[in-house]
């Protein structure tokens, strides 16, 4: 089974901009039958911030995700009982929840057949821990953005989003006018929660791409988007600078 190695600090913490973030909370659901892997990669996990349920088989998951849904699940592929690929075909039948399996080095055959059934990730035993703690940060993102893309309304710090009218009000309800730019700029930046988005990268989704000095065009964008949002940029809560390498939205998605 994995072996557990390599070291992090736990709680570990990104800085932008001399802000302290966190990384954001999720319920992690992990299924792996060997109890010495399984309580000390929970407990790695935990050290993040996440909320991690550990089950040594399938059935007590699924009761389990019944009652508190998960944001992702981790599963050893080689289970008794019903196995890592049966939960995998099962879970994305009924949702787009975020899978992570784990599986042996010999296992080409099993790994490429949970892809195929829907699995998101893997992560090879044995594994280094770091490895696995970046591949669940970033499905966690990933799958989060996507689940804010698609709604219509995204909620933050006060303000309604409305991604297909493309307004946007504040908490009096007032609408505060964008520009077509702005508004680009803005879903990209809620699409990609807790992401540093480069100036390229910005510049690329705004109208009218390829002027010259575009790039330089999206700080004077996302300057006026911190003053649409009452966001000052030396506490910002919604908009921070990367130094050196763009901006990343802060602000808790509702």
């Amino acid at each position: 089974m994995p072996s557990l190695h390599a070291s992090v600090q736990p709680g570990r913490r990104e800085r932008v901009q001399g802000m302290t973030m966190s990384w954001q909370k999720a319920h992690i659901v992990l299924i792996e039958d060997e109890p010495v892997t399984r309580a000390a990669l929970a407990a790695y996990l935990e050290g993040f911030g996440y909320r991690v349920s550990a089950c040594d088989r399938a059935e007590p998951a699924e009761a389990l995700m019944e009652e508190d849904p998960a944001d992702l699940l981790i599963v050893d592929i080689n289970l008794s009982g019903k196995d890592g690929l049966e939960i995998t075909r099962e879970q994305r039948a009924r949702s787009e929840i975020g899978i992570i399996l784990l599986t042996g080095r010999t296992d080409d055959v099993d790994r490429i057949v949970g892809l195929e059934i829907g699995a998101d990730d893997y992560v090879c035993t044995p594994f280094n821990r770091r490895e696995l703690a970046a591949r669940v940060k970033n499905l966690l993102r990933r799958t989060g953005a996507q689940r804010h893309q698609s709604r219509r309304v995204v909620r933050f710090e006060g303000f309604s989003f409305d991604l297909v009218t493309r307004q946007i009000a504040d908490d009096a309800g007032e609408t505060i006018p964008l520009t077509r730019a702005e508004y680009e700029v803005l879903r990209a930046f809620v699409g990609n929660p807790g992401l540093v988005l480069d100036r390229e990268r910005l510049s690329a989704v705004m109208p009218h791409r390829g002027a010259a000095g575009e790039v330089r065009t999206v700080d004077v964008i996302v300057r006026r988007l911190r003053a649409k949002l009452r966001d000052d940029p030396r506490l910002p809560r919604i908009l921070a600078t990367s130094h050196g390498e763009g901006y990343v939205f802060i602000a808790p998605l509702e």
